[in-house]
């Protein structure tokens, strides 16, 4: 196996780390538009070498899969990339792997209510030519989606004889300081995707249909595990509830998130203030004018969240809430998790736990196919995959899942 990384920030950072301490593959090429930060993310092994891309051509993925005989894509950057990266590995004839499928749009009269476009329709309504080719594309394997898609399918299959509701509950304990020792805002995992996720209309799958509610919408209090505690969640647009339903049978699939109440204060000032916004705006500079993304802007003022590692302290952890009817006929409500604590994942990858639990999904996935224990074409999510050898391997390299009945 020769994996073409692109992006070499958090987890693509992560994801080199971990892959290291790995034999499944052969080569990897660790590429970004930052050459000095995919170097320094390459220096963890021998088997790398880099290479820099401009993710937003598919033209550039495919000629970087060519040059190097890559045989499998990993895309580590922000899902407003995902269609080049996904159609450069295509065109290529390699293998892909994401862990945000493509963007959703809000329908155009009544968001809050209907769907658009939703996350991944672009990526699935081209799934029957993957297929024809013999080519896989893994949607959506990082942690969430990913390890709580993985969750899904072993419910189905060993726990439940009937779902009512998948239900992904993440939460955290994790408080940033700066060097004088304060708590200061700073997300822990990209601030574009977050403000793209929390802001569109979240999508609940009930009825056999999807819909869409507004966003924050039906806060619950929740007790997460191992010293988190209770944490109020909300729903937020998020891959998993348009995944689950098309490979496994269950009433209601829903994704909240324990966003806390600063951080959804500070995301509707964004949002009133336009600072949200995608679109390229003029704005004054040195000697004339230049035209920026507000989000670009507010991402690009935030701490990066590949170095708020060293001041960060707490746990986070994510997880599937399962409930309906066991295998015994009873009434049965189950959370299956994930826990990282970030003192660990520095002291032994360097690395903050939020973006090393979204990296170390893939290179186990990776693991699986290298391995042929996971195998499939066309456009393919977690779910469609035996769960069992993927959290036996989850464990094996050391950060083992739990299970908590309700």
């Amino acid at each position: 196996m020769r994996i073409l990384l692109v992006g070499a920030g958090g987890v693509g950072g992560a994801f080199a780390a971990i892959a290291a301490r790995r034999d499944f593959f052969e080569a990897i090429v660790v590429a970004d538009y930052d050459l000095a930060r995919a170097e320094k993310a390459a220096a963890t092994d021998e088997r790398y070498v880099t290479a820099q891309v401009d993710a937003s051509s598919a033209e550039s993925v495919t000629a970087l899969c060519r040059a190097h005989a890559i045989t499998h894509v990993m895309n580590a950057v922000d899902p407003v990339f995902n269609m080049a990266i996904f159609n450069g590995a295509f065109a290529a004839g390699a293998d892909y792997l994401d862990m945000a499928m493509s963007l959703s749009k809000p329908h155009p009269e009544t968001p809050y209510e209907k769907t658009g476009v939703k996350l991944g329709d672009e990526q699935f309504a081209v799934a029957a030519d993957w297929e024809t080719a013999g080519r896989l594309a893994l949607v959506g394997m990082g942690v969430e989606p990913g390890l709580s898609d993985v969750f899904a399918r072993y419910a189905a299959d060993h726990l439940f004889s009937e779902i009512d509701e998948l239900g992904t509950r993440d939460g955290a304990n994790l408080v940033v300081t700066d060097e004088a020792g304060n708590e200061i805002f700073a997300p822990s995992f990209s601030m574009w995707t977050t403000i793209e996720e929390c802001l569109n209309p979240p999508v609940i799958w009930q009825g056999g249909a999807w819909h869409t509610t507004a966003p924050f919408s039906e806060p619950e209090i929740f007790d997460f595990p191992e010293g988190i505690g209770p944490v109020e969640c909300v729903n937020v647009e998020h891959e998993e509830v348009l995944l689950m339903p098309r490979w496994i049978d269950c009433k209601r699939a829903t994704f909240k998130y324990g966003l806390g109440e600063e951080f959804i204060t500070i995301l509707k000032v964004l949002h009133t203030l336009g600072l949200d916004r995608t679109e390229k705006v003029k704005v004054k500079a040195s000697g004339g004018f230049c035209e920026v993304s507000p989000r670009d802007v507010v991402a690009a003022v935030l701490p990066d969240p590949a170095t708020v590692g060293p001041r960060m302290t707490g746990k986070t952890c994510a997880g599937l809430w399962v409930t309906g009817t066991g295998k015994d006929g009873s009434p049965r409500s189950t959370y299956l998790f994930h826990v990282v604590d970030n003192e660990q994942t520095m002291a032994e990858y360097g690395h903050q736990c939020v973006v090393w639990q979204t990296a170390i999904n893939p290179v186990i996935a990776l693991e699986l196919l290298a391995t042929g224990v996971w195998q499939g074409a066309g456009v393919l999510g977690p779910e469609a995959f035996d769960a069992v050898p993927f959290l036996d391997l989850l464990t094996a390299y050391g950060s083992p899942w739990g299970q908590r009945e309700q």
